[in-house]
């Protein structure tokens, strides 16, 4: 016998067809097909319906074409209905993954439809995988989803004209397709839904077809009668009117089938338990309404797309987005969607703030499509819509972002009529100044000031162009106005300035903001081009207009700070190139200027990091740029040096002392150098021994020295420590480590590194100043990290160089920590601007990071860590994630000793709990409270990974049990509790962090220390012993108990079927009435997976129910399915109007499910909205919106 697949490959050939069930087989004559083909019927292969041969294989296979497929089954089709009807019902019951062979027998032995062959084949499924042909994976099964819709269109397709009307192949497919998509079974499910929706989406193209032909047909027939009766060709008439008779008997059978295909599966699937079928509903839908709007693009249709726009589930809001933007895109579309626009308007809206970032492109881009497509009499946004929309270019996530700024753009920028003012001078200004006005205007009324980065990174795509136009920048800051009302403000004036720095960054680095995510960090090489040219540009412009710049606006700081980075980004090599040199001395001249007059730390780093960059020795210029530094350097060391020598004589008049300008000269002239030197070397103006100098008479008379000067000088050496240690670093990977010269400055480095140590830890000791105590701390941090003992196996010949802090300056490290980071804030703190409290923050959080660091490399002892750790839920919203990560960090490098640190930072606040309640531990108190949940948090950390931590949890507990256990007098008796005994209420918190095993020992451990009686007493202060002690035995006699069992071992076997408890609850087919009998499955997604000794059996069988049986909510004309979305809003998005309502007569369970409209109108026969009752299965818990529209 020839196989199904070998009729195939044979283009002439045929098989048989079995006609009898005992394998007999009756031979049927050959028939000649289209093209000359000889058509066998196709044999069935009853014994295994998934061998290589079946209609399931060869579509699955790939390897035909469709359309031949199908016609290969329509010439069986027409030998023998039957036998291929059955391949048609096995295809769809292979497709979902089962197994089962379908036979004529169960056919003709089935009662009511098809659900006694669906029982049957549930039974056949593969108990070992979940996974059917539509979601699994595999080569084989790659490409089969897309087949299979192929197949099911091609089928309609291929019987438009005869077997679709003739109410058997059809009737039975649809009744088959309507069971399997109302089954229990998430296969069927599916892939009867997926089936379905591909039909239908093949008979609405029928429909259309039919349509058009109907109305060519009654316009012909109209033509024809229109003429004179002597004229008419009454035999003409006679066959239109036919025509039309037999086209409108076409279009009634298929509105038939469309109706019961929407009905019956549509109306129950698009609000599946499953994701995927939801959204593979609002796919199809949107297919529809944009093949046929003339039917579909109906309120009664569009409905289900509002509806569904609330749906918990990413994917099944994005194809909802999808659907809309497809017919939003299209403007004959837009006056069918007026009334929906209004309607859903606003939950578009909220969707562009999304937690899901897709969406919010999504929402964001249909928003663009709704005011370019819908020109309707009234604006269709709101002013706070568009606001709303407008602050999300400065969302982090870059996709939104630039959704966003095309959205600005469009609303500000494009199709803008401007008319471009002129200067005092007469000369018109460029055609993108009152955009770039207008940009500027946007920026200062968004306040997010600090922000200008995103908004520029944000519209660089959609609006390059004019933030690119520097020359239009460049003249709106230097050239007047000739009308004054179009003068800039200084505020204006500093946010252009902003815009303007931040744009020439992203067209010389050509990639987004730190911070930014969702694009790719990789410069496409086209971009890369582009960098290139821009940096050119901006160089040429710049280089010329940056010195008049800096010249109007050299006392204004926050300007200036921002106009001395751009030089950073130049192309240095067009100075000598382009002849530039005269604007380069005019820069330098300007940056000598602008260090002389300023004294603000943040200018003078930039000027510093831009010497820098000019004085690279890659660039030709860099000899006169190094000269221009040279000479400021050497200008501020002789003012320093002078005003120093005049400090000390003045300092050493015991009678009058040194006044505040020879104070002031020593601290602005050493505030300069420190900050050139941060970026610059100085090495060669020997001014380390000048400033120990200050240092060291601090140290012999410490009321001399002012604090600002101190300050100053710590943080000078702190840079000059730093600097000479990287110039060392550097001789070293040249070779001359063998030099005398090189020797003798590592000796020098030693000795100035071991004089800092000692005079920060006497500073930090007994100075009071805050400043000068925060100098030192960030200085010694910073040279533990670089001379720590790792130096020595990184650069073995600069061994001499490791410092290790000593035991009083680790303990003065932690101190500070303690008092300046872990504080809580005062009055004056309190009535700060939000910006300065998170200034103050961040600067708190990097003090904290440097002592970090020391703990988590284990270069000071990690036992000090213990007053760290001691703060983890105190200050957990400011410090906790670098505290956790430092606890990891520690845990990873040393398991014991951070176990050890942190049963130490328990004990160390149980005690200075204690000692503040007199002796007496109040166990309702709030400070014991907090030293539980500290535990708990703590005890977290460990992680569930049991082995890996098993020996320093033991640890830990020991070490807790001899604390509790311990006596401040050995005297007292044995009656009364130890002082500390309370400890093992919190060291509760880590038993469960013992594996079984080790219970028992720490049991045998804990009743060595105490003796029998003292678990009999009944006393209060005896609890926490008792307590402590049940914790640990509980899990050792669950070792003790426990026997073997294989029931509760490995995963549980899936139940045949794979029942999800998501079907509803009886089908509607064509051919059947709907039952209001409900079903209630059992959903093993929602089973529970905690062990047996944990919860108990009732509880268990509570929660293995997926769903339960719902009361009717509508009565027993129409069952509403099962679901399990108890919410309409997704999660994420939050509204406060949105109130929890539970409908009168229901049940709170009851209320959860969705709610179907009473009456679903035929999709040839519209109703007027006054006519239609819409209660939207999405929102009957929203306020104040019992129906969708109403009367």
């Amino acid at each position: 016998m020839a196989s199904h697949q070998q009729m195939h490959e044979d283009s002439g050939s045929g098989t048989d067809s079995d006609m009898e069930n005992d394998g007999q087989v009756r031979k049927v004559g050959k028939k000649r097909g289209r093209g000359g083909r000889v058509i066998h019927p196709p044999k069935r292969l009853r014994q295994d319906a998934n061998v290589a041969g079946t209609l399931f294989e060869v579509v699955k296979q790939g390897k035909m074409a469709m359309t031949a497929i199908v016609d290969d089954w329509i010439e069986a089709y027409k030998v023998d209905r039957n036998e291929a009807l059955l391949d048609l019902i096995q295809f769809f019951i292979n497709a979902s993954g089962c197994k089962g062979t379908v036979t004529a027998e169960m056919l003709r032995d089935a009662s009511e439809g098809f659900q006694d062959v669906i029982k049957r084949m549930t039974e056949e499924f593969d108990e070992d995988s979940g996974d059917y042909p539509l979601i699994a994976s595999g080569v084989s099964l790659k490409k089969f989803r897309t087949n299979f819709a192929d197949f099911v269109q091609a089928l309609v397709r291929q019987c438009q004209y005869q077997i679709i009307y003739d109410q058997f192949m059809m009737d039975n497919v649809l009744t088959l397709l309507t069971e399997l998509s109302n089954s229990q079974v998430r296969a069927f499910r599916h892939t009867a839904t997926l089936a379905a929706m591909k039909l239908m989406t093949a008979l609405v193209n029928v429909a259309l077809a039919l349509s058009v032909n109907l109305d060519n047909t009654q316009r012909q027939y109209e033509g024809e009668r229109a003429k004179a009766a002597n004229k008419r060709a009454t035999e003409k008439l006679d066959l239109l009117l036919e025509k039309r008779k037999d086209l409108e008997d076409q279009q009634s059978e298929i509105e038939s089938m469309l109706n019961g295909i929407f009905k019956g599966i549509f109306v129950h699937r698009y609000r599946d338990f499953l994701a995927d079928i939801r959204a593979l509903c609002m796919e199809e839908i949107g297919v529809w309404m944009k093949m046929f709007p003339k039917v579909f693009l109906t309120d009664s249709y569009l409905k289900y797309v509002g509806w569904t726009l609330h749906d918990k589930q990413k994917e099944v809001r994005m194809k909802c987005l999808q659907t809309l933007n497809g017919l939003y895109q299209h403007e004959d579309m837009t006056k069918d969607l007026k009334l929906f626009t209004s309607r859903f308007k606003d939950r578009i809206v909220s969707m562009t703030v999304d937690k899901e970032y897709d969406v919010s492109v999504l929402a964001v881009k249909l928003l663009i499509m709704i005011l370019d497509h819908c020109g309707y009499d009234t604006p269709v946004l709101s002013s706070g819509d568009a606001e709303s929309v407008y602050q999300l270019v400065y969302s982090v996530h870059r996709p939104v972002a630039v959704a966003a700024a095309e959205f600005l753009n469009k609303q500000l920028f494009s199709n803008k009529e401007v008319t471009p003012g002129y200067t005092k001078r007469g000369r018109r200004r460029s055609p993108n100044a009152p955009l770039i006005t207008d940009l500027v205007l946007f920026f200062i009324e968004s306040e997010l000031h600090e922000h200008a980065t995103y908004l520029v990174d944000a519209l660089w795509d959609v609006a390059g162009g004019m933030l690119k136009d520097w020359d239009c920048m460049s003249d709106l800051l230097l050239e007047e106005p000739a009308n004054d009302r179009d003068q800039l403000d200084t505020r204006q004036e500093s946010a252009l300035v902003d815009i303007m720095v931040c744009s020439v960054k992203q067209a010389a680095e050509g990639c987004p903001p730190t911070g930014r995510q969702g694009h790719s960090k990789k410069l496409p090489i086209r971009d890369k081009r582009t960098v290139i040219e821009d940096r050119v540009r901006l160089t040429e412009h710049f280089a010329v207009a940056l010195p008049s710049l800096l010249n109007k606006y050299q006392v204004d700081k926050e300007k200036v700070t921002l106009l001395l980075q751009i030089p950073r980004f130049f192309d240095l090599e067009l100075y000598t190139s382009s002849r530039l040199e005269k604007h380069l001395e005019l820069l330098l001249s300007q940056l000598a200027v602008i260090i002389d007059k300023h004294t603000d730390i943040d200018l003078l780093e930039q000027a510093s990091m831009t010497y820098h960059s000019l004085c690279d020795n890659d660039y030709t210029m860099s000899a006169k740029a190094q000269v221009g530094r040279q000479t400021v350097i050497d200008s501020w060391a002789e003012n320093f040096n002078l005003a120093l020598d005049i400090f000390k004589d003045a300092a050493a008049d015991a009678t009058t002392g040194a006044d505040d300008e020879e104070v002031y000269n020593v601290v602005q002239a050493l505030k300069r150098l420190t900050r050139l030197y941060m970026h610059n070397d100085l090495t060669s103006c020997n001014l380390t021994e000048p400033v120990f100098s200050i240092v060291k008479m601090h140290l012999s008379k410490p009321t001399v020295v002012p604090d600002d000067m101190l300050e100053q000088a710590v943080r000078f050496l702190h840079v000059d420590l730093m600097f000479v240690f990287a110039v060392i670093l550097q001789q070293d990977e040249e070779g001359r480590s063998g030099l005398q010269e090189h020797k003798d400055a590592i000796q020098r480095l030693r000795q100035t590194a071991t004089d800092f140590m000692e005079i920060s830890e006497r500073i930090l000791s007994h100075s009071m100043h805050p400043k000068v105590k925060e100098a030192c701390y960030m200085g010694v941090c910073d040279l533990i990290i670089i001379f720590a003992p790792q130096l020595a196996h990184s650069k073995p010949q600069l061994v001499s160089l490791v410092l290790r802090p000593s035991d009083a300056l680790q303990h003065h490290l932690v101190d500070f920590v303690n008092s300046y980071v872990f504080t809580l804030p005062n009055e004056e703190e309190e009535d700060e601007e939000d910006t300065a409290k998170i200034d103050a923050l961040h600067h708190r959080r990097s003090l904290l990071a440097a002592i970090c660091k020391l703990f988590t490399f284990n270069m000071i002892e990690i036992r000090l860590a213990a007053s760290v750790f001691q703060q983890y839920i105190r200050f957990y919203p400011d410090y906790g994630d670098i505290i956790k990560e430092t606890i990891s960090k520690t845990r990873h490098a040393n398991k014991m000793a951070c176990a050890q640190t942190l049963g130490l930072a328990l004990m160390t606040l149980f005690r200075e709990t204690l000692r503040l309640h007199g002796g007496k531990m109040d166990h309702s108190s709030q400070e014991y409270g907090h030293m539980k949940e500290l535990a708990r948090r703590l005890s977290l950390t460990f992680g569930l990974d049991q082995v890996k931590c098993r020996d320093a949890v033991a640890a830990l507990h020991k070490e807790g049990i001899l604390f509790a256990l311990k006596r401040a007098d050995d005297h007292a008796g044995d009656s009364v509790p130890p002082e500390n005994l309370s400890f093992l209420s919190i060291l509760c918190e880590f038993s469960s962090k013992l594996m079984r095993q080790d219970r028992r020992t720490v049991v045998s451990y804990l009743d060595k220390h105490i003796k029998p009686h003292m678990l009999k007493m009944q006393t209060a202060g005896w609890i926490p012993l008792v307590t402590y002690r049940n914790s640990l035995v509980q899990g050792a006699e669950d070792v003790d108990n426990a026997k073997p069992s294989s029931k509760g071992r490995g995963r549980p076997r899936r139940k045949k079927g794979d029942l999800d408890g998501d079907g509803p609850r009886t089908p509607m087919t064509p051919a059947t009435a709907m039952s209001p009998a409900p079903m209630t499955p059992i959903n093993p997604q929602h089973a529970s997976t905690a062990p047996r000794d944990v919860i108990q059996p009732r509880q268990m069988r509570r929660e293995d129910m997926g769903y339960q049986q719902q009361p009717n909510l509508m009565g027993a004309a129409l069952q509403s399915p099962n679901h399990h979305m108890q919410s309409p809003m997704h999660a994420g998005y939050h509204q406060a109007s949105y109130q929890q309502q539970q409908m009168p007569g229901t049940s709170q369970q009851a209320q959860q499910q969705y709610v179907v409209p009473q009456q679903q109108q035929m999709i040839y026969q519209p109703q007027q909205y006054q006519q239609m009752q819409m209660q939207s299965p999405m929102q009957h818990n929203i306020q104040g919106q019992q129906q969708f529209y109403g009367n």
